[in-house]
Order: C-alpha cells, then sequence, then structure tokens
C-alpha cells in the first residue's frame, strides 16, 4: 500500500466515525416527516452545505487560531482527544453527542448541519489530522465523506428501512467506540509529545 492510500485511510476514517451519518439519519428522517420530496431534498443539501462551511473554517484557520493563543499541538491533541472520548460515551450511554434538539430551530442548519454533522467532535478531528497528514490529503478525506454523508441523507428512508431503528442505534453505537479509541490514542499521543510519556 503506498504512503498517499495509508495516509487516505487514516484520515478518512476517523472523520467518517465522527460525522457518524448513520447516528445521525434518525434526526435527519424525523425532522424531515411531513414534508415532500422537494423540501426534503432541500433540507438535506442547506445541511450538508452548512457542515461543509463549518468544517472548512476550523480546517483552514483552526491552525491560525491556536498559533495566535499560543496553543501548542500537544495540549490540544490531549484536549481534543478527553473532548472526543466524552463525546463518544456519552454518545454510547445516551445515544446522542449533542443536547436535545429543538424543532422549532432552523432544522437543516442547526441541529443536522451543526452541531450532529460538523460539531466539536468532527471539528477537533480535522485540526488534529491536518497536524499529522498532508493538508490536501485530510481536505479531500473531509469533502468524500461529505459526499457520503449527503449520500446517505438522501437514502435515508432505504437505510433505516433496510437497517431498522435497532440496526442504526447498533451501528452509531460501535462507531461511538471507535471514535473512544481514537480519542485515547489521541491522548497519548500529545502526551508523547509533551514528553510527558514515550510510545517508543
Amino acid at each position: 500500500m503506498s504512503v498517499v492510500w495509508e495516509q487516505f485511510i487514516l484520515t478518512f476514517i476517523p472523520l467518517f466515525i465522527v460525522i457518524d451519518a448513520i447516528g445521525t439519519l434518525p434526526f435527519v428522517i424525523s425532522l424531515g416527516e411531513g414534508m415532500n420530496y422537494k423540501e426534503r431534498r432541500r433540507m438535506i443539501n442547506i445541511a450538508v452545505l452548512t457542515a461543509v462551511v463549518v468544517g472548512l473554517a476550523f480546517l483552514f484557520f483552526g491552525q491560525f487560531v491556536l498559533t495566535v493563543m499560543g496553543i501548542s499541538f500537544a495540549s490540544f491533541a490531549v484536549a481534543g482527544g478527553i473532548i472526543l472520548l466524552v463525546l463518544s460515551i456519552r454518545h454510547m450511554t445516551t445515544g446522542q453527542m449533542t443536547e436535545d434538539i429543538v424543532k422549532e430551530e432552523v432544522m437543516a442548519m442547526v441541529p443536522i448541519g451543526t452541531p450532529l454533522s460538523a460539531g466539536p467532535a468532527t471539528i477537533t478531528t480535522l485540526i488534529l489530522l491536518a497536524q499529522q497528514y498532508p493538508f490536501y490529503i485530510v481536505l479531500i478525506s473531509f469533502l468524500l465523506n461529505i459526499v457520503v454523508l449527503w449520500i446517505i441523507f438522501l437514502l435515508g428512508n432505504w437505510i433505516a428501512g433496510f437497517l431498522g431503528k435497532g440496526g442504526l442505534k447498533a451501528v452509531s453505537r460501535v462507531f461511538s467506540l471507535l471514535l473512544a479509541a481514537i480519542a485515547v490514542s489521541m491522548i497519548f499521543k500529545g502526551l508523547d509529545m509533551a514528553g510527558i510519556i514515550s510510545l517508543t
């Protein structure tokens, strides 16, 4: 396997897990109830566009913010890993990473676009990956994940019918467990970079 493909896989998979399109799907289906096909398609398009804008903003300017604030990557890796760990535990125990949604809010941008699709976990992962891998690899992985997100949302009713509610929850819980493992790995890497522990 070439280095580029290895880097792509190591960036695509963590982003796929934190974006958690399958876990967000029940919200999309629920909020789309009563809408016709055109209205539901428009809601999905706005939600995905919101996730793109939020994700790209932090991907391009996240490092600048850290530099301005004088935060080292090691410190951010530890803090980010802890946040991801807490979010993954919350998701495994409650079934969601964020607070309960309010249906009266702008449904497409909030909560589907952000914080469900591009929330703290996605933002933290993007910044951390951009420090470890070539920027263009992370950018491609993120954009491809957004395409996958868009397709899953469009095929939401079919996927829900195929997996069922139990299946959707089971897949989402597995993703949460993987996210917890990634979070612990990030914490160890941060501690190693800070010289607190040695992984070699």
